[in-house]
């Protein structure tokens, strides 16, 4: 597909910054998963010049033939920091990246990868809400993490598919799906069979509150939550978090959007405006990171997609 730049365009000086500014970079952990299979988590707060916009989790698996990486990194200088996580636990060479959905950690790192001769694979749905809303993610990033933004150009994914993709290298099997809307319109899990592990991107937060954005669909989300669970995956990568099981999983995520549209409806019914649905109840989760944050926001943009339902 489409590529804004190649290696030829990208200045020397400018790796060498790549590099520097990653080694400064606040730590991505590097997590086993199972036997060459690593999750690479990153912090839970908002995108800054210290994270670089990988403030999501990563995913690394290694093959004979090279290496997949889950996600590309926020930034161009955050995709460095992720090549220095991975050379922590391996010296193969990607050669694959997947995005898993539209967010700005889930493919703005591309051109990066795609300069030593990656490929990147995404749904088109993905691809399409690249191009919708890259302009306005790089302006966000600009104001959030400033000159760390440096380098960073969009650049979309060189092979799409429509609803699954079978990707095997190194004999190891890697199938992608793309089943509808959740937290993006583009968002895929991508299993791994035969050692029952599914990356899930944003379709699975745990730890802290997922976003529910005007980019998302809390009714479509839980359908495709459904889709992934019903895999019965061992472990999951969440696009947030650290490596879990399915049943926490189900608990932070799926519960959460269950229980937001239950409420939402319930308000709705009871003719509640759309200003008062953030009082609604979501206390059974405030143990979860930025809840403060988000809670009344997911609230008022459920609202919107239910009103007219």
């Amino acid at each position: 597909m489409r590529r804004h730049f190649t290696l030829l365009s990208v200045p020397i000086s400018l790796t060498l910054l790549s590099l520097a500014s990653a080694s400064h970079a606040a730590p991505l952990e590097v997590q086993p998963v199972t036997e060459q299979v690593y999750a690479i988590v990153g912090p839970f707060e908002q995108r800054s010049p210290e994270n670089l916009g990988n403030n999501a989790t990563f995913g690394l698996i290694e093959t004979a033939d090279g290496c997949v990486l889950v996600d590309p990194g926020g930034s161009w200088q955050g995709a460095a920091a992720l090549e220095q996580a991975i050379a922590t636990v391996s010296d193969c060479r990607v050669t694959h990246v997947i995005n898993s959905g539209g967010q700005d950690h889930r493919w703005l790192g591309n051109g990066y990868w795609q300069a030593k001769g990656a490929t990147v694979i995404a749904s088109n749905e993905a691809v399409a809400d690249h191009q919708d809303r890259g302009s306005m993610q790089m302006s966000g990033l600009a104001v959030l993490i400033g000159e760390k933004l440096d380098g960073t150009e969009p650049s979309y994914a060189d092979q799409t598919f429509d609803e699954a993709l079978t990707l095997t290298l190194g004999g190891v099997e890697l199938q992608l799906h793309h089943v509808g809307q959740a937290h993006t319109p583009g968002d895929s899990f991508i299993w791994l069979p035969e050692q029952s592990v599914m990356f899930t991107g944003d379709i699975v937060y745990t730890e802290r509150m997922l976003g529910v954005g005007s980019q998302s669909h809390a009714g479509s989300w839980i359908e495709v939550f459904e889709a992934m669970a019903a895999y019965a995956p061992e472990h999951i990568v969440p696009g947030h978090g650290h490596p879990t099981d399915l049943a926490r999983a189900s608990a932070e995520t799926l519960d959460y959007l269950k229980h937001l549209r239950s409420e939402i409806g319930a308000y709705i019914d009871d003719g509640g405006d759309m200003q008062g649905s953030t009082k609604i109840d979501q206390s059974g989760f405030k143990h979860l990171l930025q809840f403060e944050a988000l809670a009344g926001r997911n609230a008022q943009q459920v609202y919107s997609e239910m009103e007219w339902e």
